[in-house]
């Protein structure tokens, strides 16, 4: 699981890169698609929670490295969604096109909870979303329709992030 934990970071890092370059030409009201949340979801759901887990801390901290956001913050926020989509696993088949938007549009929503709840504790360090303003509503739907296309990818590698004994 270590080898599989390690090459999901990797991956979150260049999706990272991908997000915070490429995709930030494309944002509509400043959002963009969440590439990392998705692969910490296709790595919850495939692996278990624990998998999810690392994945979501691992990758929170690469997030946190390249962003101006507290310390720590992407990392508890990623590492709550990864346990939380990694008690999903094996709950559903795993199709190409459905799942993958329903998983990743849950994450979205609950990676907006979790914002706003510490946001309510932590008023000025934590950035939250607006309900009254399109940038969640935008990313959901980014996120949603990315999520398809980058599951796809991530099987490309599926001697990476899959373990053989389970992928049969």
């Amino acid at each position: 699981m270590v080898k599989h934990v390690v090459w999901a970071t990797v991956f979150a890092l260049a999706a990272a890169m991908v997000q915070s370059t490429l995709l930030t030409r494309l944002a509509v009201y400043r959002a963009v698609p969440d590439l990392v949340l998705g692969i910490i979801v296709y790595m919850a759901y495939t692996h278990g929670t624990m998998a999810g887990q690392l994945t979501g801390f691992f990758s929170g901290l690469v997030l946190d490295f390249l962003s101006a956001a507290p310390l720590g913050l992407n990392a508890l926020i990623r590492t709550m969604i990864g346990a939380t989509a990694g008690l999903m696993k094996g709950t559903f088949f795993l199709d190409s096109l459905f799942l993958p938007m329903a998983l990743c549009a849950g994450a979205t929503l609950l990676k907006a909870l979790l914002l706003a709840g510490l946001h309510l504790l932590f008023t000025h360090g934590v950035p939250t979303y607006l309900l009254k303003e399109p940038t969640l509503w935008v990313e959901l739907v980014g996120t949603s329709i990315s999520a398809p296309l980058l599951f796809a990818f991530l099987k490309l590698f599926k001697n990476l992030l899959v373990d053989r004994r389970k992928s049969s």
